[in-house]
């Protein structure tokens, strides 16, 4: 109780709050100046991403159906595009992945989270890239205007990333560096880069005349601060739906009325990304660990007092 009291009277949290605040901000003013609209998340759903690596689920009873607590609002985004009047949208999302506890040292994992995740309709993933690099920059530049103080009372310093972030493939990298690529060139970066072509859900697309290629990526943050997004071109075809489902031993019985929508060809050609808020409070502020960057840290592993 008292090392949780400690934490959350820690001089250093108005300072980072006003920066996430500021980044906030920022985020807002940029999507809605490119016509992004907001609509509010979903908490709850029949089906959610299915996280295709070890972690606990988290799910309640209702009425006799049984509901996730949403892990990301990738499917919803999908979804919310077959409105016809709308082709840009984006949600601040609370997350819940109730990760393995070996991940609390990471410094980069909460298992509850909120993502700015955003979706395009009939958009390819260079127009994505050339909207969340302005959108990274838009931020930078706001942040350093507007907290400068906070910024050198926590001995922060920031400059605007050069534009366009540099873009790298995976398999170069992987040859490159090994397996812990994303971390050795992360440590090496001064700016946010980007990388492409990961194996991931079933909802990435994979390219039908070359197998094994996803139109997928991450966004980095320099200095060893690792993932700040992760998205990717979407799957619309019934068909490559199921059959990466399939490959990935996804229950596709949790999925049946999105499969519904998708085999009578309604789903649109979407790409999108999710980028974390405190993962990016993180770096701007230059925290070590995840946890000094929110009142209540919700470390995996770790015990929860408030």
């Amino acid at each position: 109780m008292q090392e949780a009291l400690s934490h959350i009277k820690q001089d250093k949290h108005q300072r980072i709050l006003r920066i996430q605040s500021a980044a906030l901000k920022a985020i807002h003013d940029y999507l809605y100046r490119q016509g992004v609209v907001q609509a509010m998340p979903i908490i709850l759903s029949p089906a959610t991403d299915p996280l295709n690596h070890p972690h606990f689920e988290a799910k309640v009873e209702y009425y006799g159906q049984k509901l996730h607590l949403t892990k990301s609002m990738i499917l919803h985004k999908q979804l919310s595009l077959l409105n016809d009047g709308i082709d840009k949208i984006y949600f601040m999302s609370p997350n819940v992945r109730l990760e393995e506890g070996k991940l609390r040292e990471s410094g980069r994992h909460l298992f509850e989270f909120t993502q700015v995740d955003i979706e395009l309709k009939e958009k390819t993933k260079k127009e994505f890239f050339t909207l969340i690099d302005g959108m990274i920059a838009h931020v930078f530049r706001f942040v350093i205007d507007e907290c400068s103080d906070d910024l050198k009372a926590l001995d922060r310093k920031l400059s605007v990333p050069r534009l366009p972030l540099k873009v790298y493939e995976s398999d170069e990298l992987r040859k490159k560096h090994g397996e812990h690529f994303e971390r050795v060139v992360s440590e090496k970066a001064k700016d946010p880069f980007w990388i492409t072509n990961f194996r991931r859900e079933f909802y990435d697309r994979e390219d039908k005349e070359r197998r094994g290629y996803f139109h997928n990526y991450d966004v980095i943050w320099p200095e060893g601060y690792g993932e700040a997004l992760s998205g990717g071109e979407r799957e619309w075809e019934h068909d490559e739906i199921v059959r990466k489902m399939k490959e990935r031993q996804t229950d596709i019985r949790a999925y049946e009325t999105y499969l519904e929508v998708a085999e009578k060809g309604l789903i649109p050609r979407t790409v999108g990304g999710g980028l974390g808020i405190e993962r990016m409070v993180r770096f701007l502020s230059g925290q070590r660990h995840i946890r000094d960057v929110t009142l209540f840290p919700r470390v995996p592993g770790e015990r929860i007092v408030f």
